[in-house]
């Protein structure tokens, strides 16, 4: 079985769009994590529940709602079209968008749970100390944190890898744009064209058990929480 340039254009896509959208979760759902694993608000229940949304609801009922807010009457739409942006639905960063919101979960919540599980007497030495809280936070919190950290990596890669649904009602089957590897399987099984499909599916569940065989392998705390 070899591989095509389509084939191989939406792998390349594919890898593009996780690499990206797990990089911003880890900067942006750092914020969220701690605030997350730390505050004593009433309104962490509705916040965390709003964070862990995305698990439950269907990718179409998401995708469809963020269609609606980027496209061209939404509030998205009219801010992006404001700025000379155009619009995002059908378009590469129209994807990165939406896997963000889709994939949020994954990334928010082992990094919440790393920090909650990190004791506070370390905070509390590195206080006595003089530290600054960003001290702290880089030479303490982070390294104790980092099983959370790269569980969220995994996760989030992994996640944003085998978005089906989303992607397709955000960006569409656009060849070289917004084709990644799970609509291209899609499509090959559409034109009866078995083989190709085959070679690419079986590459994701190759990939997929690796992901899961190395975090349940060299991150076994995190397995266990």
């Amino acid at each position: 079985m070899t591989f095509d340039n389509p084939d191989l254009t939406a792998v390349w896509l594919t890898v593009r769009l996780a690499a990206l959208t797990t990089l911003i979760l880890i900067i942006a759902g750092t914020p969220i994590a701690w605030w997350l694993a730390h505050t004593r608000s009433w309104w962490k229940g509705p916040a965390g529940a709003l964070v862990a949304l995305p698990i439950v609801l269907p990718p179409t009922v998401l995708g469809f709602y963020l269609l609606v807010a980027m496209g061209p009457d939404g509030p998205v739409g009219h801010f992006t079209q404001s700025l000379g942006l155009g619009l995002l639905p059908f378009t590469f960063w129209g994807l990165v968008v939406a896997s963000v919101f889709y994939s949020l979960p994954f990334v928010v919540q082992p990094i919440q749970n790393a920090f909650e599980a990190v004791n506070e007497r370390h905070a509390e030495a590195a206080a006595t100390l003089r530290a600054s809280p960003l001290d702290t936070f880089f030479t303490i919190i982070l390294p104790l944190a980092k099983p959370g950290y790269l569980t969220a990596m995994v996760m989030g890669f992994a996640h944003t890898v085998g978005e089906f649904g989303v992607v397709l009602m955000i960006g569409g089957n656009i060849p070289d744009k917004t084709r990644v590897v799970s609509v291209q399987i899609y499509d090959q099984v559409e034109a009866m064209e078995y083989g190709h499909a085959h070679g690419l599916a079986a590459g994701m569940v190759i990939f997929s058990f690796l992901v899961l065989l190395g975090l349940y392998t060299l991150n076994p705390t995190g397995r266990r929480k």
